[in-house]
């Protein structure tokens, strides 16, 4: 059984929809500050979610078969569409995966619903800075599944920015382990706006260390791990290259494997 809750900030309840396997949720109400969406899945671990018409379908997974999903706000609006959220009417859905979803081969990355600080639920990106602490240069950016990476600053040019530190590191969560054999990283390109990355490194929680070189490219970069039983990775030691710029950055990392179990 999945049910999809909507509540306010006090926790009062405001509409609600539930199935066996795919709840699908329609409810007006504009939304105000502190909303929140909850998803309860039972003994379902893996699932396709859409928290909003404003946010992209994708995978996640929930470790207790919960998920607490806050209506982004504010500030926060700023890595999604133009008007995202405002309408007066919504929708949400969500359904259990299937076992061949689960066992295929995909980007385990991506997680368009990622939000910015703890969550229950994963992928989830956290870094050790994000320029001037502003939400379109945020690690959830790039687990969102856009790519648009000609410009710089809000939707959909959202990017994960360094604020010019060399120390700068982007973790990325799994929840669980699984096993991984290539990544890509997709640079903002925009020159000579941007700086770019000509080598870095991915810590993986296996022990393991690959250390990749980088181009002056807007196009994906593959870069091959093996085959890793891992639960996280973490890109650190990112060398800019000596373009005038201070500032490479990040729009889009994949990591492509299957799920252990």
């Amino acid at each position: 059984m999945i049910e999809i809750t909507a509540k306010n900030a006090a926790g009062e309840v405001l509409a609600r929809a539930r199935h066996e396997t795919e709840a699908l949720l329609c409810f007006d109400r504009a939304y105000r500050e502190g909303d929140c969406l909850e998803i309860d899945a039972g003994d379902a671990r893996h699932l396709w979610i859409q928290p909003d018409a404003s946010v992209l379908p994708g995978e996640v997974y929930l470790p207790e078969g919960r998920l607490h999903w806050v209506v982004p706000w504010g500030e926060h609006r700023l890595p999604y569409r133009p008007g995202a959220f405002g309408e007066a009417r919504h929708i949400a859905s969500a359904r259990i995966m299937t076992g061949a979803e689960i066992a295929a081969r995909r980007n385990l990355a991506c997680n368009p619903s990622d939000l910015r600080g703890d969550t229950d639920f994963f992928p989830h990106c956290t870094a050790n800075v994000e320029t001037r602490g502003e939400s379109c240069f945020a690690a959830r950016n790039v687990i969102d599944g856009l790519r648009f990476n000609t410009f710089h600053g809000e939707w959909p040019f959202q990017s994960w920015g360094i604020g010019a530190r060399e120390d700068a590191w982007c973790l990325l969560d799994l929840g669980r382990e699984a096993l991984v054999d290539a990544m890509a990283l997709t640079l903002r390109a925009d020159f000579p706006h941007d700086a770019y990355w000509v080598r870095g490194q991915v810590a993986l929680s296996d022990g393991g260390i690959v250390d990749f070189p980088l181009e002056k490219t807007g196009d994906r970069q593959f870069i091959a791990l093996g085959t890793r039983r891992v639960r996280w990775l973490r890109l650190q030691n990112m060398v800019k290259s000596d373009d005038p710029s201070a500032f490479p950055a990040l729009i889009e990392l994949e990591v492509f494997g299957r799920d252990a179990e």
